[in-house]
């Protein structure tokens, strides 16, 4: 697994732990600290190396039978870019999977990739799955939107702002969201290390409910117990051209018009196909607000 220290990479590493011998790759000491601190029993072999050096994922890939690509970021800095994250690494872990005679590699993708995508991250991301695809070993991409789990980013920014009393979102908040609970996308990418049928297959799956990016946080503040925050809209040109200044002045921007760009694509489709290839069930968003924000 590659990028096992990500508050999903963790999830998978438990929910495997005992049932599979686990190998975690990571690109530092402090991700390897991440996760031993997971406290899966039998603990993960940790290795520390660069996603794009092909030799050593070769290596790391050797005596395994499935790989779990969690490799990629959602904004742009002058030091970490689409085309190392997303395509480079994706080229070395489809050598090396080559290599290894890998039975499956499974990749979580965003929702709206494609290569010919007007956006940045979202083309890099397409191209980076066609790479996987392409490999001589077997691949499943899943496209997923916005992931809620206990204490992770999404879900501490969500109740922030349900909390807030007002609060300033792109177009009003009427991006289109269909948010989908961590632990159905990690029993998704477990199903999927084995479910027959899925090879060079990419699956679009998300939560049961697609709602207004304004209407979720809403429910939330609800379920907080709280009236919804005053909400102040911000047009979109504004927004990206703030962003597209950040991008000029600073060295590591805490918004890029690419990232703006996923963040406001509206998410609306069918999970039913997938859920049935996968052999999930889905959890209902009330249920996953519960779980992450109380």
């Amino acid at each position: 697994m590659t990028g096992a220290n990500g508050n999903l990479g963790r999830r998978v590493l438990r929910r495997l732990a005992g049932t599979h011998a686990l190998r975690a790759v990571v690109r530092s000491e402090r991700a390897a600290l991440a996760v031993r601190s997971v406290g899966a029993l039998p603990a993960p072999e940790i290795l520390v190396l660069d996603y794009a050096d092909g030799e050593r994922l070769a290596a790391a890939a050797r005596g395994c039978t499935h790989a779990v690509h969690l490799v990629g970021i959602l904004r742009e800095s002058r030091t970490s870019r689409y085309l190392d994250a997303h395509e480079r690494s994706c080229e070395a872990l489809a050598r090396a999977a080559d290599a290894a005679d890998l039975r499956r590699i499974v990749y979580p993708s965003i929702l709206g990739a494609r290569p010919d995508s007007p956006n940045a991250c979202l083309a890099s991301k397409g191209r980076a799955e066609r790479i996987l695809i392409g490999a001589r070993a077997p691949a499943l991409v899943l496209r997923v939107p916005m992931v809620l789990g206990e204490d992770d980013y999404a879900a501490l920014a969500l109740r922030a702002r349900a909390r807030s009393s007002s609060a300033v979102l792109v177009r009003g908040g009427a991006s289109l969201e269909q948010p989908i609970y961590a632990g159905d996308v990690t029993e998704a990418i477990v199903s999927g290390l084995e479910a027959p049928g899925l090879d060079d297959v990419a699956l679009d799956l998300a939560g049961p409910e697609s709602l207004t990016h304004r209407a979720l946080i809403a429910r939330a503040a609800a379920l907080l117990g709280g009236r919804p925050p005053r909400v102040i809209p911000l047009p979109r040109a504004i927004a990206f051209a703030g962003a597209w200044l950040a991008e000029q002045v600073l060295a590591d921007p805490p918004v890029t018009r690419a990232m703006l760009g996923v963040l406001d694509h509206d998410d609306r489709i069918d999970p039913a196909d997938a859920c049935r290839r996968l052999g999930i069930s889905l959890t209902p968003l009330d249920e996953t607000l519960r779980r992450c924000l109380e």
